[in-house]
């Protein structure tokens, strides 16, 4: 199978607006905690991964939105790297693929404030910033890119498929680089859905903890360029299924979650002794941590180093696998062998099963491999493989 390398990287979300601030506050003695805000939820106080910095806009015309603004201030720390490629291999041989599920939801909601009590929409309102394909749309008209363009929507597992899909186009010789990532935007839609699925908490996410209480909502953008030019990650393996069990909550044994992870360690052709960290897809809703939980005790044992770094971002929802992979790309470029925090109360689930390494805070040596979980409605798994690579 031909090598994919995720060479370069650009991030920002509650952690951070790029990916060294990201990479600090990751590792930081006191990590930054999620701001309170009745925002996007007139009345009801939450924590929100809210993005609290100046972005830039969204210079195409008829494409401004927070969202693709949120995906203009990931990309422009790539935009030399992008260049230096088109001049290298073509506009034509670069694609894009991104991972979104709010797109321009939030203009949308604004235009329709404007107009209310009428089903019109404000005039300087077009529908296009709010279509699936917008982001993707966006960004290849800005880079003047002529290759595939694609924009993934599966709900939480999104980002991570974009990454994914971006593998397929480099193995298959289709493209000599791809834009890969993940966007999403924080919009009343998503926390008031969220919330009548009764599955939003008003105080900190608490991942595999008794007291789990259900999801922050948060928003950010993480974008990769990916080639199959040797770097330092390497993309080694993803599995993907879709148990279809419900439209909303996972197979209550594990069985999507677990083919997507034993697939992830086919691809990869590693045991699941040789993964040395673990991201968890970790909301804090009753139902995900109980069946991840169920299926990485099965497949990984329960001693694998593990935590869920949603208490630090938010659950960026489309953006979280892209999101959470970059966390993994940043921890195998660095010596320490610190892994990132799991913040809960530490108070198990004697109901599901004790993951024993989740917390763990170090290895005593730097991580050479690094798995992400990303689950999402219906039934859709996902689960990469991330590997450092010796220069």
């Amino acid at each position: 199978m031909t090598a994919v390398y995720l060479n370069h990287a650009g991030v920002i979300c509650a952690l951070g607006t790029n990916t060294d601030e990201v990479e600090r506050n990751l590792f930081a003695t006191t990590p930054p905690s999620l701001p309170v805000s009745d925002s996007y939820s007139p009345g009801r106080a939450m924590p929100l991964g809210k993005v609290d910095a100046t972005l830039p806009p969204a210079t195409i015309a008829g494409e401004d939105s927070r969202n693709n603004r949120l995906l203009a201030a990931a990309l422009t720390p790539l935009l030399p790297v992008v260049e230096e490629l088109k001049a290298r291999y073509g506009r034509d041989r670069i694609g894009v693929v991104i991972g979104t599920s709010t797109s321009g939801i939030a203009e949308g909601e604004a235009a329709l404030s404007v107009a209310a009590g009428d089903i019109a929409l404000a005039a300087d309102y077009h529908y296009s910033t709010q279509e699936f394909s917008a982001p993707g749309r966006f960004l290849a008209r800005w880079l003047d890119l002529g290759g595939p363009c694609s924009v993934v929507s599966s709900a939480c597992t999104s980002g991570g498929k974009a990454l994914v899909s971006a593998a397929r186009l480099l193995q298959l010789g289709v493209c000599d680089a791809v834009v890969a990532g993940g966007v999403d935007s924080l919009c009343r839609m998503t926390v008031a859905g969220f919330s009548a699925l009764m599955v939003t908490a008003d105080t900190p996410c608490n991942p595999f903890s008794i007291n789990r209480r259900g999801i922050n909502i948060g928003e950010g953008a993480a974008l990769f360029v990916m080639t199959r030019e040797p770097g330092a990650v390497r993309l080694a393996g993803w599995g993907e299924s879709s148990d279809a069990h419900h439209i909303s909550s996972p197979h209550p044994e594990g069985r999507g979650a677990e083919a997507a992870i034993r697939q992830a360690l086919a691809r990869a052709d590693l045991a699941p002794e040789q993964i040395d960290y673990l991201n968890l897809h970790g909301t804090a809703t009753t139902q995900n941590d109980q069946v991840e939980a169920l299926a990485v005790s099965r497949v990984l044992g329960s001693a694998t180093p593990c935590s869920s770094t949603k208490p630090l971002t938010g659950h960026t929802l489309a953006a979280a696998g892209a999101i959470e992979a970059l966390l993994c790309w940043l921890l195998l470029q660095r010596d320490d062998g610190r892994l990132p925090p799991h913040q809960w109360d530490g108070q198990p689930d004697p109901a599901m099963p004790l993951l024993t390494g989740l917390g763990h805070s170090c290895l005593e040596h730097p991580v050479q491999t690094a798995m992400s979980n990303s689950f999402a409605f219906g039934g859709n798994n996902l689960s990469l493989i991330l590997t450092r690579e010796t220069p």
